[in-house]
């Protein structure tokens, strides 16, 4: 079983899909290191030698950000945001949606599960 940025890729993918695990990594970009590390993209990773493993190591090491440190930087970039007091980090703030869409209907992932508000009292009526 391969190893790669701390993240067990799973043997019976091909090559280019088991990449995609790893936090950070499309299919675009797992395209491109195994062009890079000049490995067949249709070859199951089981099939992968160490010698292959160690070329595609290297290469994401070396050319980009994944896993632990990518999370970390979407964190701390969403937490200045919300420091700032800018309208997308007022909306990360309050678990709502940020990037524009309508909250009247949908956003149930953002806004959780549904609470119910009681209806406004009418006023009691004079004879």
């Amino acid at each position: 079983m391969a190893r790669i940025a701390g993240v067990d890729l799973p043997k019976n993918k091909k090559a280019y899909i088991g990449l995609t695990y790893i936090y950070g990594i499309g299919q675009t970009t797992a395209l491109e290191i195994l062009e890079k590390a000049q490995v067949d993209p249709n070859v199951k990773i089981s099939e992968l030698n160490e010698s292959d493993v160690a070329k595609i190591r290297s290469i994401m090491t070396a050319e980009l950000k994944v896993e632990g440190a990518l999370r970390s930087e979407v964190q701390q970039n969403i937490k200045r945001l919300m420091d700032i007091g800018c309208y997308r980090g007022l909306r990360h703030r309050r678990g709502l949606p940020v990037r524009g869409q309508r909250t009247r209907t949908n956003s149930r992932t953002r806004k959780g599960k549904r609470r119910t508000v009681a209806g406004k009292k009418k006023a009691p009526t004079k004879k």
